[in-house]
């Protein structure tokens, strides 16, 4: 099927799917619907703050692109406005304000991403492209425990990731994120499990192998994913601002490890966060060090069913 691209529109070739957020378990979900042949676009937003970077493909937001078990996604700014062009934005980071303040792409440099097997990934936090592009399917996997905007008209399947959505009313499906007997499970009538903020358990740990920010701040990061610390040992620095970094005397905050394992996810260099903010992920398995590198059972297990929805959908089956 075709459209026209005179309208600004994308060529279909098979199903065109957004995914809403490009964070690890969203990036399953990306990884296993490209990989099964389907036309994938991701929204992020402008300053996406991924802990488990390495397996993230919002960090293409940051570095122009990100690959992840052999796929790529790549950056598709948007249309740049004259005035801004070389501004940054909100003074934290070095993204450029004209990925931001425009709401159109040019749906030419979006169609080549594709049609060179990659990933096209926008910066569009408000989902403002899903009009313009009009895809058959809307994934939302932002994560957020809560919805941030997605609607049941977005497209003729939307589905919803954990928390926050109510299947038949704000979209067509949830899919269960909570660990357990019904993980991944398709949910036809009404919500998926809430948050308890309690980690999924990992070799008996919980809590304790999450990391949250002791202090308001810069991040310089001491240590790097893949790296086996003890506990007690200092993984990173928190200044009061980015000039700090390179003064020796300059007052810090310091993280330190919560518990003994591989550092599996920490946040990326130069990050402004709030005291209280995720920061970083211990694996107590320090035999485990691919597990830093490649997609979890989680988001394997999440894209799965989101595979199924999609499926049943391309193929007229009716499971809502």
């Amino acid at each position: 099927m075709s459209m026209n691209q005179s309208n600004n529109q994308i060529i279909k070739k098979n199903l065109l799917i957004i995914c809403r957020g490009a964070g690890d378990l969203a990036t399953g979900i990306i990884h296993r619907l490209h990989r099964a042949g389907h036309r994938v676009i991701a929204l992020e937003t402008d300053y996406p703050a991924a802990i488990r970077r390495q397996v993230s493909f919002c960090e293409a937001v940051y570095d122009g692109s990100a690959a992840v078990e052999g796929v790529t996604a790549r950056l598709v700014p948007a249309l740049a406005d004259a005035e801004t062009d070389t501004e940054t934005y909100s003074g934290i980071n070095d993204t450029p304000a004209a990925h931001i303040v425009s709401e159109k792409w040019d749906s030419s440099a979006i169609e080549a991403v594709l049609e060179a097997g990659e990933v096209p990934l926008l910066i569009d936090p408000k989902g403002e492209s899903i009009a313009l592009l009009k895809p058959d399917v809307v994934v939302d996997a932002i994560i957020a425990k809560k919805n941030l905007g997605t609607t049941i008209n977005m497209a003729p399947l939307v589905i919803g990731v954990g928390p926050g959505f109510t299947a038949g009313q704000d979209v067509h499906l949830v899919i269960e994120s909570m660990r357990g007997h019904n993980l991944a499970r398709i949910i036809t009538d009404g919500m998926a499990q809430p948050n308890t903020g309690v980690p999924g358990n990992i070799a008996g740990f919980t809590s304790e192998r999450v990391i949250h920010a002791p202090a308001a701040g810069y991040i310089h990061d001491v240590r790097k994913i893949g790296d086996i610390v003890q506990k007690g040992d200092e993984i990173a620095r928190i200044y009061p601002d980015k000039e700090s970094y390179d003064n020796a005397l300059s007052e810090y905050v310091p993280v330190n490890a919560t518990i003994t394992g591989i550092i599996r996810g920490l946040i990326r260099e130069g990050y402004y966060f709030r005291k209280g903010f995720k920061i970083a992920d211990i694996d107590p398995r320090e035999s485990e060090l691919t597990n830093c590198f490649t997609i979890s059972d989680k988001a394997r297990s999440i894209a799965g069913s989101v595979l199924e929805a999609v499926s049943a959908f391309e193929h007229g089956v009716k499971i809502y």
